[in-house]
């Protein structure tokens, strides 16, 4: 069963860094094909930076927070030009510099757009991660620093696309599919309500 997180972009920094800004509550599905839309009339930071928030919000609808984000993303495009050549940064400071630009997007942008090791906590790795009992946390900060001590620096980069498939498509929110997981034998179910997992 393919996940759809797979339908998202991959190695193209500034793609990557626009997608993950459309991706906040949103689902993949919406997020690639709204991420498709908009890449057909702007395939690089400079042709952003010329949209209108208006035609911006036509591209882009019905991602989550959408008439926000596309306000944002000129902006986000401008700095890119003015400040980085049309690239994408590659540190989380300058990252965490850019409009709708948080530490799940920088870390997204990081590990999947530059190859560095960077752990994205999401909804998936936010559940997973404290079902598999690798951690006791309810915020994301705090679930990425506790993935960071105990986790392989070499699996950092990796962790987020891992578990937001297995989330997508086994390890749900609702009624998992336990007996069709990889780990299932390993795993606590930390959460999950005995006779809620399914097949």
């Amino acid at each position: 069963m393919d996940a759809p997180v797979k339908l998202m972009p991959q190695r193209d920094p500034f793609r990557i860094l626009v997608s993950a800004v459309l991706s906040t509550r949103t689902q993949d599905p919406v997020t690639a094909a709204a991420s498709a839309r908009l890449f057909r009339r702007a395939s690089d930071p400079n042709a952003l930076a010329r949209l209108t928030p208006a035609e911006i919000r036509k591209l882009i609808f019905p991602v989550g927070f959408y008439r926000t984000k596309a306000k944002l993303l000129p902006r986000l495009a401008r700095m890119l030009v003015e400040h980085w050549r049309g690239r994408a940064p590659r540190t989380m400071a300058e990252l965490l510099d850019l409009p709708g630009v948080g530490r799940k997007v920088a870390n997204i942008v990081l590990s999947q757009g530059f190859g560095l090791p960077a752990i994205a906590v999401d909804t998936h790795v936010q559940r997973i991660s404290n079902r598999l009992g690798l951690v006791r946390t309810s915020r994301p900060v705090d679930t990425e620093r506790a993935l960071m001590k105990i986790l392989p620096r070499r699996c950092w980069k990796d962790w987020n696309r891992l578990l937001v498939a297995l989330g997508q498509t086994v390890c749900r929110p609702q009624r998992p599919r336990c007996p069709a997981c990889p780990v299932n034998r390993l795993c606590p179910k930390r959460g999950v309500p005995p006779g809620e997992n399914s097949e």
